[in-house]
């Protein structure tokens, strides 16, 4: 139905925010490379998780009643396989297949896995994305035998599922302490400079601050008027309203930033990002370095002897020609002078011949 990927620990917040995500209709751009639709969503009527303090949370029970759904622990501790289930299953098929993966036995867990890990918290979250959408609810439901796990959603709906706006569901996003609103209408917030085109008429007052850790570029601006808060405006990061940057992204580029003794502001983690962004692509694994080697040594191994020596002659041919020289007669003129030898392009003989 939903997911939330980050680095945050367990916590009322966290499980907001997969909610969040299970109640959006989702919609994915074409890098995802997606070739079915995630087609889930909707307002659930009851909710039912374990006995985590995170799910025993007053704040989760104030989304349920803000949203219309009850919450409920579960009876037996055998009712919890539904959602461990699936856990193994991405651990078995997807995560484990990925350069990097360290497993949770750590007598098993490979030592160069840390080394092979190559991927962003972005990239990973694509790969995730696609697994389920085209994978894992697309196959058929042991429970059913006859119907995938999203014909098996689909089948038990009574009734079209309620769809709620992101604004209706603001109060599943994180909730950050007071900021003040500056001259002309600018925030400042996790080293960013942000400006809403409508909060330079409340300059001097103190509003609160809700966003989604997945993108920070963007946050909500709320005044509070007595125990409500009223939304105001949107508020962008300057010079990042293109980007996509999550909350961890943006401590970890300030870290960068203020330890190479450069000033902080949002070109300098700008930078620093488009500089991160190329590290993944640079960096190869050992499987792969590996077969780099292996396909060098074979291609020098497949050489016929012909080949071998017809590149000696090439690699030979400006030398100062000899009577025991083979292309000698080809080198000098009639008068027995050398000719200046012809000048080869090495890099389109070896296109030509597969060397």
């Amino acid at each position: 139905m939903g997911i939330n990927l980050g680095y945050d620990a367990p916590s009322s917040t966290v499980v907001a925010l997969a909610l969040r995500h299970a109640i959006l209709p989702k919609q994915y751009s074409s890098e995802y490379g997606l070739h079915e639709e995630w087609g889930t969503s909707g307002l659930p009527q009851n909710f039912y998780t374990d006995g985590g303090k995170d799910f025993r949370s007053n704040h989760l029970q104030q989304i349920g009643v803000q949203l219309g759904f009850v919450c409920h622990l579960r009876d037996r501790p055998s009712e919890g396989g539904s959602v461990e289930r699936p856990f193994k299953t991405l651990n078995t098929e997807l995560f484990s297949t990925l350069a990097g993966y360290t497993g949770s036995n750590v007598q098993e867990r490979p030592e160069e896995a840390e080394k092979e890990a190559s991927f962003t918290l972005r990239q990973l979250e694509k790969m995730l994305v696609r697994y389920i959408v085209d994978n894992y609810n697309q196959r058929i439901d042991a429970r059913m035998g006859d119907q995938t796990r999203f014909q098996r959603w689909e089948s038990g709906l009574i009734a079209m599922p309620d769809l709620l706006s992101e604004r209706d569901l603001d109060i599943c996003l994180m909730k950050q302490t007071r900021r003040q609103v500056q001259r002309g209408g600018y925030l400042q917030f996790e080293n960013l400079m942000y400006r809403g085109e409508l909060l330079a008429g409340y300059a001097g007052e103190s509003v609160v601050l809700r966003y989604d850790p997945k993108d920070i570029t963007t946050i909500l601006v709320y005044r509070i008027e007595g125990d409500k808060e009223i939304f105001l405006a949107r508020a962008y990061a300057q010079d990042l309203e293109t980007e996509e940057l999550s909350l961890d992204e943006a401590k970890a580029s300030s870290r960068k930033v203020r330890e190479a003794g450069k000033a902080i502001s949002n070109r300098s983690i700008l930078a620093e990002i488009r500089e991160r962004e190329t590290f993944p692509t640079q960096k190869k694994t050992r499987k792969e370095r590996q077969k780099l080697e292996q396909a060098e040594v074979k291609k020098a191994k497949q050489l016929t002897p012909a080949e071998t020596e017809e590149e000696i002659i090439v690699v030979s041919i400006d030398a100062k020609p000899t009577a025991k020289n083979p292309l000698e007669s080809e080198l000098c003129t009639e008068s027995g002078e050398p000719d200046m030898p012809e000048v080869l392009d090495y890099e389109q003989m070896r296109e030509d011949y597969g060397w």
